[in-house]
């Protein structure tokens, strides 16, 4: 851990990384706040400066009973922000949590009959608004938005590690959507976190991402000072900590090509868990067995996810001790967008510790997908025609 800090602190020194780790690494000051949410707590923590003035970071924090318990920093997505229910699902995995808002928000209960919650600003210590950024590419490096976004992620994780009950050597993060992309940021800057699991987000926005009509207003210039500063393309490849990326084959905003080119940058174990059609918004985000399963295998001893260790073109091997019960092979025809594909599945064979699909005629892109018993999926690499 010493050796990686040095690392991060010499490349905040070159000026390849504009937060600085150190002053981030400290506990940030606490303030309290009223909240009509039951069973956790409200607070604001104190963040970096934005056009020269102070902010403070709105989160919910709550833990189970008991001593140096793991936890977890959550990071939400676009029209989200900090959520109470996110913080419970963790803890009645006997987890501490403490969720953030992004935004310079706080929350308001939700309506009757809704599960996450709408947003309003909270006035003089707001930060810059979210989420990217665009529009802000000409202010300071300091004064936009990723820049507050992942400071803000950074003092989450500090200040989960001042709490006595809180074991600072067992914390992972994971985010949805643009708390994807900034738990991708975030895995490269800050190298204390245990794993990381992003959500929908990875990097290469400019290539093919649901920004691309932002990227064309801004101008080439623009775009890219903004992919040279804030696309996590800059940062995956600084990371060593195990990630496991989730998503759904039809990502209407994070699409393959660049999944994949970012889950091969950093230089830690990867898992994936890509299922067909996945929806794409906070809550599905959230419910992932795969990320509960993850965390319990580094902070409870819990049976690690099936991993893959090897593939080919229509076969992989694997290992671990989970028993794989089935397997299939998804592919598609199309091309085009990949957004719009559509995406089918045909069982695969199951022999020992390989497993292995017939790819059909006139595929276009395909990849297996392994289950266990418990029905937790691992996948294997997109593949495409040659």
């Amino acid at each position: 851990m010493r050796i990686l800090l040095l690392f991060v602190f010499s490349l905040l020194a070159n000026g390849a990384i504009p937060w600085d780790f150190k002053e981030l690494s400290k506990r940030p000051a606490v303030h309290e706040a009223v909240t009509q949410e039951p069973g956790v707590r409200a607070l604001y923590f104190d963040s970096v400066a934005w056009k020269g003035k102070p902010t403070r970071v709105f989160a919910y924090y709550a833990a189970p009973a008991g001593n140096k318990l793991p936890a977890m920093v959550l990071i939400h997505g676009g029209g989200g922000t900090a959520f109470a229910e996110w913080v419970r699902m963790w803890n009645k995995r006997g987890y501490a949590a403490i969720a953030i808002d992004t935004c310079g928000n706080v929350p308001e209960l939700a309506a009757k009959g809704k599960e996450w919650h709408p947003v309003k600003k909270h006035g003089e210590f707001g930060g810059p608004e979210g989420w990217g950024g665009f529009d802000q590419i000409d202010q300071p490096t300091t004064d936009q938005w990723s820049y507050h976004a992942v400071a803000a992620a950074v003092l989450a994780h500090s200040l989960l590690r001042s709490f006595p009950e809180v074991d600072a050597r067992r914390i992972g993060v994971t985010g949805i959507s643009w708390g994807g992309y900034l738990t991708d940021i975030v895995s490269g800057v800050d190298p204390r976190f245990r794993f990381a699991a992003p959500v929908y987000g990875c990097g290469f926005l400019g290539e093919d991402s649901a920004w691309l009509t932002n990227f064309a207003k801004m101008g080439k210039e623009r775009a890219a000072k903004w992919l040279s500063l804030w696309d996590p393309s800059v940062y995956l490849g600084l990371g060593k900590m195990p990630m496991l990326w989730v998503t759904g084959t039809n990502d209407f905003a994070y699409p393959f090509p660049s999944l994949q080119k970012s889950y091969r940058l950093p230089r830690g174990p990867r898992t994936l868990a890509i299922r067909v059609r996945m929806k794409h918004s906070h809550p599905d985000g959230a419910i992932p067995e795969e990320i509960f399963a993850f965390a319990d295998s580094f902070f409870k001893k819990a049976t690690p996810l099936v991993r893959i260790a090897k593939s080919g073109d229509d076969w992989v091997e694997f290992g671990g001790k989970r028993r794989v019960v089935k397997a299939e092979l998804n592919f598609t025809k199309d091309e085009g967008k990949w957004q719009e594909r559509k995406w089918e599945s045909v069982g695969a064979s199951v022999r020992g510790r390989r497993a292995s699909g017939v790819v059909p005629a006139g595929a276009k892109a395909w990849y297996l997908n392994l289950f266990d018993e418990a029905g937790l999926v691992v996948s294997g690499e997109d593949r495409t025609a040659r």
